[in-house]
C-alpha cells in the first residue's frame, strides 16, 4: 500500500520543494507515495475530518490562522501512529515538537541528504508499527490497529467491526473478503464470526467471552477448534 503523505504549508513554494524531495525520495527508494498538498491547518482538517488514513504529515509551523502546532496537536489527540515532521525557518518551537512526539524538526529550506534521512526513519517507524485495518463505513474512511479490534461478525450484507472501546463500525463487505487481511491472532468461528483471540477471556461450550466483557454464541464443533488455535498461535 503506497505511503499516504500531506504536506501543509501555506507558502507555495516551499510546499513544491517538499513536494518534489518527496518524489525524489520515492523514486531512490522505490517507495509507493501519495501526496497531497494543502494550503492550510484548516483545509487539511477538513479533508481529515473524512479521511484519517495518512502516515506522514509534513507540517509548516507558521501559517496563518492555526498554526502546525496546534494543528499537531489536535491530530495527536486521536492518532498515536501517524509519522509528524515540522518545516520551520526558526528552531525556536522545538520543545513544543515533544508535546506531539514529532519525528523531526527539518529546517527551510529542505536540503535533499537531510530531507531523505527523515523520510528514511519515518517510514522504517511505519513498517516497525503494528498492522492495520483499513476500511470504509457510509461516511468515513477508518484505519484501526488490528490489536485494537475484538471481533468481526456477519451481518446479511454487511460486517460489524467491533473495537475494544465499545465502537463498531458497519461495512458493507463480505466477511470472507477481510480474511487476508487479519493476521495470525485472527480466527474464524462459524460462517458468522472472526475472532481475535488474544482478546478472549473465556472460552466455553457454548460461548466466548472477550476482555470487553462482550459475548457471543459458539457454534456446535467449534470448541476444540478454538482452544487449539490459542494454543498454535498464541
Amino acid at each position: 500500500m503506497p505511503l499516504r503523505i500531506a504536506v501543509i504549508d501555506d507558502s507555495s513554494a516551499d510546499a513544491s520543494n517538499a513536494a518534489e524531495l518527496l518524489n525524489d525520495w520515492a523514486k531512490s527508494r522505490s517507495e509507493m507515495i501519495n501526496q497531497a498538498l494543502f494550503a492550510s491547518a484548516e483545509e487539511f482538517l477538513f479533508a481529515y475530518s473524512a479521511d484519517k488514513c495518512w502516515d506522514i504529515l509534513l507540517l509548516d509551523i507558521e501559517m496563518r490562522g492555526m498554526d502546525g502546532i496546534a494543528l499537531a496537536k489536535r491530530i495527536r489527540a486521536e492518532n498515536d501512529a501517524v509519522q509528524i515532521v515540522f518545516l520551520t525557518g526558526h528552531s525556536d518551537y522545538i520543545a513544543e515538537g515533544y508535546d506531539v512526539s514529532a519525528l523531526h524538526y527539518m529546517m527551510k529550506p529542505a536540503e535533499s541528504e537531510k530531507f531523505f534521512s527523515i523520510m528514511d526513519r519515518a517510514a522504517e517507524r511505519l513498517r516497525r508499527a503494528e498492522r492495520t485495518l483499513t476500511f470504509k463505513t457510509s461516511d468515513e474512511l477508518m484505519r484501526i490497529p488490528l490489536g485494537n479490534i475484538i471481533r468481526l461478525e456477519a451481518s446479511r450484507n454487511y460486517v460489524n467491526i467491533r473495537d475494544d472501546s465499545g465502537r463498531v463500525y458497519e461495512v458493507r463487505k463480505k466477511l470472507g473478503d477481510f480474511e487476508n487481511e487479519l493476521d495470525y491472532r485472527f480466527f474464524r468461528v462459524g460462517r458468522s464470526y472472526i475472532v481475535n483471540l488474544s482478546k478472549l477471556r473465556r472460552v466455553g461450550r457454548s460461548e466466548l467471552q472477550f476482555s470487553d466483557g462482550s459475548m457471543i454464541p459458539l457454534p456446535r464443533g467449534c470448541y476444540d477448534a478454538v482452544n487449539r488455535a490459542i494454543i498454535e498461535r498464541l
